[in-house]
């Protein structure tokens, strides 16, 4: 699965209908509502806004809108799109400007299936992982016992607090993490502790 590393933007014509395509990594409803109300802002004029999004790599959520074009010709050839190239926790808005000459729902649901297709072939894409988060805790000293441990592994460095100890998080791919948790309580004896904080989701560039 991928999402949208950077967001993207493209515009394509058809019998002088002007078609904006907009991209962009979302994880929320929060994130896909904010995206949404930020270009109808940005073009409050424009005949219509359609859109759809995927979220959930663990399990997958789908949404698609018309916003006034005939049903399915519209939101769905985004939300095919999305599904072709096997985007997740990504929302493309395509925005048109009627140009007074009718499409057909043949030639919308082209038009709309170019203009996100042309933005995502445009896009930079990051690779999605669904990894656990760890939190390990421990002195100085040790420091070299836990890079060794941690050397076996593709880990993800996260949010760490170097203080009077060290307070470490990494991610980690889930099949990985119970063992990399058995390794770590190994060093117990050191007071070397290692805790699961839960699932993220993360990206990498491709």
């Amino acid at each position: 699965m991928k999402t949208f590393h950077k967001p993207a933007e493209t515009v394509i014509r058809r019998l002088g209908s002007k078609f904006l395509t907009y991209a962009r990594s979302c994880s929320s409803h929060e994130e896909t509502d904010s995206f949404l109300e930020e270009i109808r802002k940005k073009f409050p004029d424009a005949t219509h806004h359609c859109y759809a999004w995927r979220l959930n790599p663990h399990d997958p959520e789908e949404f698609s809108q018309d916003d006034g074009e005939p049903s399915g010709t519209a939101g769905l050839p985004i939300l095919n799109v999305l599904r072709s190239f096997e985007l997740i926790n990504a929302m493309i808005i395509v925005v048109r400007y009627y140009g007074g000459t009718k499409l057909g729902k043949s030639g919308l649901i082209e038009a709309y299936g170019e203009g996100a297709k042309s933005c995502v072939e445009e896009s930079s894409l990051a690779g999605v992982i669904a990894a656990d988060t760890i939190r390990i805790k421990y002195n100085y000293p040790h420091q070299r016992a836990v890079e060794q441990v941690l050397e076996r592994y593709e880990t993800f460095a996260g949010d760490s607090v170097y203080l009077a100890d060290v307070s470490l998080e990494v991610h980690i791919l889930q099949h990985q993490s119970q063992q990399l948790l058995d390794d770590l309580a190994a060093l117990e004896y050191l007071g070397i502790t290692a805790e699961h904080l839960g699932d993220k989701i993360i990206s990498q560039p491709e």
